[in-house]
């Protein structure tokens, strides 16, 4: 049972209190973390290599030899699903703290500085956003070309404009805030004023969106490797197994059935995740 937060901790105690007395959240936090152990020993604990293959085995359905079945060139699933979680999951989450941290700097700049700098910012984020977002994902992976880095930099783009318009409106309701004042008074640099004042008080809304946003930025990453713009063979990105299991989809399912999983899961579990924490910092739960 998680310890009641006393009076004068901290708030990050108290958005950690509030966060483990959310169940969901915490499964949520569980099967993450379980992914990001996998992720990382994924290479020592797969049966076979990603690139394996065996002739003899091909399209062969879920045994004790190969738990997931093989696909159609006789590559373990298995082993393939286990290794493309540190694909998957750290595109998601690099792009998104990427597409977060410049966000984050523009929005700040625009929030503070207000009049014609403020004007300029918010219509080019406008014209990104007239954009809808996978269409703009594509054509920045089409002009980036393919790979793993060049997906992260595609995928990290169509979220920056909804990060800076948020952290913008925070900033924009703290700038006549007592505090601002004085750090005016005692002429804190704009600088210091920006990232030691405003930002770090207007960015718990940011924070959540960067929690539920980790799933969305996964489904893109998946729907990219999907079309063939993203991660390419024989690296197996679970979209890229997705992809190439659908000319096979009535004659071996189970060839879908676990990639389709494996994104299903971790889109529920950060979504989970996400909800935890957006209660745990509504300061109507606090208490």
């Amino acid at each position: 049972m998680a310890k009641k937060v006393k009076k004068g901790q901290s708030e990050f105690s108290r958005f950690l209190y509030q966060l483990s007395k959310n169940k969901m959240a915490m499964i949520g936090l569980a099967i993450i973390v379980l992914e990001i152990i996998v992720a990382i020993i994924a290479p020592w604990i797969a049966p076979y290599g990603y690139q394996e293959i065996d002739t003899t085995a091909l399209r062969q359905a879920p045994s004790a030899a190969h738990w997931f079945g093989t696909d159609e060139i006789g590559r373990d699933i298995f082993s393939r699903v286990l290794i493309g979680t540190r694909y998957s999951l750290s595109m998601g989450i690099l792009a998104t703290l990427i597409s977060a941290a410049i966000g984050i700097v523009i929005g700040a700049i625009a929030g503070f500085a207000g009049g014609w700098a403020d004007n300029i910012i918010m219509r080019f984020l406008d014209v990104i956003q007239s954009l809808p977002g996978m269409l703009l994902v594509i054509v920045m992976s089409a002009v980036l070309g393919s790979g793993y880095f060049n997906t992260i930099l595609a995928l990290s783009v169509g979220s920056i404009p909804a990060s800076a318009r948020m952290l913008r409106a925070n900033m924009l309701r703290q700038r006549k805030a007592e505090y601002i004042e004085a750090a005016y008074s005692i002429n804190c640099s704009a600088p210091r004023i920006i990232f030691r004042h405003l930002v770090p008080n207007s960015i718990s809304a940011n924070i959540v969106q960067m929690t539920m946003g980790v799933s969305h930025v996964i489904v893109q990453a998946a729907s990219l490797s999907f079309i063939g713009l993203g991660i390419q063979p024989p690296i197996p990105d679970w979209g890229a197994m997705l992809s190439g299991a659908r000319a096979f989809i009535r004659k071996s399912p189970h060839m879908v059935i676990f990639p389709g999983l494996a994104i299903a899961v971790t889109v529920l579990a950060v979504n989970m995740l996400g909800d935890g924490v957006r209660d745990a910092m509504d300061p109507k739960l606090k208490k």
